[in-house]
């Protein structure tokens, strides 16, 4: 006789769902789901402990014992021997400042101005400085005398002021006393004479000059020579003060 199973009952010899040791069930969805989402995590890198971190505090505020990062090594102070911000190789010390040039025997140095010019007339300072450790006193016109390429003397008439050659104002002579350090200064005055170009016949190209007659005088090579021929005249101011002595006593 054939038995036909009631709905819901497994046939005869095969185990109904839920009965019997050979029972497979079948998955519910929650479990897939939950399944799907702890695969979605472990393939999208974040992992299944940083996801139960983030669970558990969602303020992601520091908890004792974290690690934290390591403070960056402050940068190398520079200096010497070692290579600074601007530079691959060391600091390069400043370049020493030039010496000044040696001070001669009498004391006081010459220094020659610009020459300048207008209308034929022609005009120049010199200034003298002490450079020696007394005090200096200036009190009159310098002793001046001119000289060719060829160091030869010129016949150049030495004025004690500027008349004739013109009307310059000249304070005349004073008492100048220079400590060491200051200054004071002269001016050559002079018309335009005729020059050779090519041989330089007419220009005074060296200027002998001491501080007064029979004083040491040096020698100063003028910036373009002295255009005063060879038979020329030369006016002179006296002496005084350099003016950034002019408060000096």
């Amino acid at each position: 006789m054939t038995v036909i199973p009631r709905h819901g009952q497994a046939p005869e010899g095969r185990p109904g769902p839920g009965t019997g040791s050979g029972e497979r069930p079948r998955p519910r969805p929650l479990k897939q789901a939950a399944a799907l989402s702890v695969a979605a995590l472990l393939l999208s890198g974040c992992g299944l402990s940083a996801e139960l971190d983030r669970e558990a505090n969602p303020e992601r505020e520091p908890t004792p014992g974290a690690s934290r990062p390591e403070p960056a090594d402050p940068a190398p102070p520079s200096g010497p021997g070692r290579p600074s911000d601007l530079s691959l190789g060391p600091d390069t010390p400043p370049a020493p400042a030039p010496s000044p040039p040696p001070c001669p025997e009498s004391g006081v140095s010459m220094s020659p101005g610009m020459v300048t010019a207008a209308m034929g007339l022609r005009a120049m300072s010199v200034t003298l400085t002490n450079c020696g450790k007394g005090v200096r006193e200036l009190n009159g016109y310098p002793d001046i005398r001119v000289r060719g390429l060829d160091r030869q003397l010129f016949d150049v008439t030495v004025l004690k002021g500027t008349e004739p050659v013109t009307t310059m104002d000249d304070p005349g002579p004073s008492r100048v006393k220079l400590r060491p350090g200051q200054s004071a200064y002269t001016s050559l005055v002079w018309r335009y004479s005729a020059v050779d170009a090519s041989t330089k016949a007419g220009s005074g190209v060296y200027v002998e000059i001491g501080p007064a007659k029979g004083a040491a005088r040096q020698t100063i090579e003028p910036d373009g020579g002295l255009d005063i021929g060879e038979s020329g005249m030369l006016g002179t101011t006296a002496w005084q003060r350099s003016p950034d002595d002019a408060g000096a006593r």
